[in-house]
């Protein structure tokens, strides 16, 4: 879309009911009906490296038919997001269920592709393990990244079973291969029982910061984030958002929840409070219906995503005026 062009936005709800019609991310164009986007939403309908529950393969859609509830101002943060940018669903990457090193490989493919437009991506998972290959891709483009990782867990575990590229292991491999700038790697909301005490060991060794979750309970979603934009200054930023990072209570459909976990409205707010950090892109995984209740989860992911998408729309949105000026 050329800079002068009008995005086009989501179907008019006064004349089409939000039940109604296909349930593209909060309703807007697909991404072949507007040629190009500055945000594309796309989904990764991968479970295959999960440990415990699954079912994130069906997250993606899941998160979809919520976000017929959303709406094209948001006040929060006072913009409307899909007038600034255009912003388009992008369908789903349909990547190998039997084989997972050539899933990450496909991922990897669509991910170059997409952000060859010189659009932002955000995705909707899908398992932890799809983290890897995207931030492959944002450092073909950016470089090293700096990395904020919403989650009960680590992730950053070596191996299950053998298997290198798991739901458990993207962090690790990620710093393993040098994508990430270790100088602002921070995970957000760990909480619940590890392997061992060697585990924190490990992770702070990769240059991994931790906020957990009694931490934003005891001193509050301002100063945390805060925080969070001191660590990662005017760095390239890529957000990573497991949804078991809110307690079970307001995500119970997720795969491996844990007690004791974040509520939706201090993620929301955290989130909000990153509004002036680079982000390029963003991933938000581990939905998974199937254990959901009354899309209680499905509604909380996408009203994150929204949060996401209206933080990179502002910012293109920005980048466009400073360069017309």
């Amino acid at each position: 879309m050329s800079s002068n062009e009008t995005p086009r936005g989501p179907i008019d709800s006064s004349r089409v009911p939000r039940y109604a019609g296909p349930a593209t991310f909060a309703r807007l164009p697909r991404l072949d009906e507007v040629g190009t986007a500055d945000v594309a939403v796309v989904g990764v309908p991968f479970d295959t490296g999960v440990s415990y529950r699954p079912g994130a393969r069906f997250g993606g859609n899941a998160i979809r038919e919520a976000s017929r509830l959303l709406r094209p101002y948001n006040p929060a943060q006072d913009a409307s997001p899909f007038a600034l940018a255009q912003v388009a669903d992008a369908g789903d990457i349909a990547a190998n269920p039997f084989n997972i090193n050539e899933a990450v490989e496909t991922i990897e493919a669509a991910a170059d592709d997409l952000l060859g437009t010189g659009a932002r991506m955000m995705t909707l998972g899908g398992d932890h393990t799809i983290a890897l290959p995207l931030l492959r891709s944002v450092a073909k483009k950016h470089g090293p990244v700096a990395l904020l990782h919403f989650d009960a867990h680590l992730d950053t575990w070596d191996t299950y079973f053998g298997a290198e590229y798991t739901h458990g292991t993207p962090f690790r491999r990620a710093v393993e291969e040098g994508i990430l700038d270790t100088s602002a790697l921070s995970h957000v909301g760990t909480r619940g029982p590890l392997y061992g005490k060697q585990d924190l060991d490990d992770d702070a060794k990769m240059g991994f910061g931790i906020v957990t979750s009694a931490d934003v309970m005891r001193r509050g979603v301002d100063e945390i984030a805060d925080q969070l934009r001191q660590r990662i200054g005017d760095r390239p930023l890529y957000i990573s958002i497991d949804i078991d990072v809110l307690d079970p209570a307001h995500a119970p459909g997720t795969g491996t929840p844990e007690a004791g976990g974040l509520t939706s409205r201090e993620l929301l707010e955290i989130v909000r409070g990153l509004s002036s950090c680079n982000l390029v892109s963003a991933d938000l995984v581990e939905v998974a219906p199937a254990y959901d209740h009354a899309e209680i989860t499905s509604v909380a992911a996408s009203h994150t995503a929204y949060e996401l998408t209206t933080i990179m729309s502002r910012q293109i949105a920005a980048a466009k005026g400073a360069e017309g000026k």
